[in-house]
Order: structure tokens, then sequence, then C-alpha cells
């Protein structure tokens, strides 16, 4: 019976770990970077205070838009985004290709809390600001959006060109 309830108590830490995050409306304005793993993505890999060469300030609002919507960046360039949440609800900005933006938006839909948390996003109350800093080492056509559930099929995305050095 020792052997079960352990075993039982193992698959359920196990199965908990994936939800150490939350993606409800507390504690998920970001000021600074946390210290997270950087990977490489397709659109880029997290910056370093140290590397920022721009500072792009963006409004994020509940007409469902960012402010700018259109960012050009040159390949190499580590940007500071300065959010700030103008509005009354809960937004994001999360930066990505359009099939990472779709696929992560409809799993939003479907798991509205979801929990995640990685350097390219970040979640920013009402009044609030957040930063990501980011490093734009591919060239290419990407994307960003708040992907809270409804707010991307409302049409909050923006895009970002990196020219090629």
């Amino acid at each position: 019976m020792k052997k079960l309830t352990t075993l039982l108590a193992s698959v359920i830490l196990a199965g908990t770990g994936s939800l150490a995050l939350a993606h409800g409306d507390a504690g998920h304005e970001k000021t600074e970077m946390p210290m997270m793993k950087m990977e490489q993505k397709a659109w880029g890999i997290g910056g370093t205070a140290k590397a920022v060469t721009r500072t792009i300030s963006v409004s994020m609002t509940d007409t469902m838009r960012f402010s700018p919507e259109k960012i050009d960046v040159k390949q190499g360039d580590t940007l500071k985004f300065v959010l700030k949440n103008d509005g009354k609800q809960l937004h994001e900005f999360v930066i990505g290709t359009k099939k990472d933006l779709d696929e992560h938006a409809a799993l939003m839909v479907r798991f509205p809390n979801m929990e995640h948390e990685e350097p390219y996003m970040a979640h920013v109350a009402p009044g609030k600001t957040g930063t990501i800093l980011w490093t734009f080492n591919q060239a290419g056509s990407f994307d960003f959006a708040c992907l809270i559930a409804g707010h991307y099929q409302a049409g909050m995305v923006g895009k970002i060109t990196v020219a090629a050095k």
C-alpha cells in the first residue's frame, strides 16, 4: 500500500510540474527581466540590459490595439520593449512567428488560465508597465500579439520587420 501511495503521489506531482506559472490577472506585470532560460527562437533570443541598442514604448489598449503596430529593426539589435497597459483589462505582448502565435492563441481559447512565462512575452496588468529585452539576431518578418482569449481574435496584433545586416 505504501508503494502505491508513493507512486500515486509521484504521478500527481509529475502531472503538476508543467503548471508552475499562472496566466490569470494577478501578479503578471513584469517590470524586470527575470532569470529565464535563453533559447534561440526563429525570431531571436532573449537579450540583456547591457546589449540594448534601442528602447521602444508600446501602448496596449482595450480597443484591442497596440501602438505602434509596426516596428522596424536591424538584425543584431537588442530592443527593450517598454509595454504600457493603458486599458482596464489584462493584456500581454508576445513575440513570435504567425504560426507560433496562431497555435498559442488557439490553446489560450481552450485553456484561458494556461500557465506560461518566456523571455519573449510579458503580461501587463491594467495601468502597469512591463518590459521585454529581446535580441533580433534573425532577419525576417515576425509578429507580436496579445494572446489572451478573444484579444488576438479581435485583431490585437502587430508586425516586426528585421532587416538583414
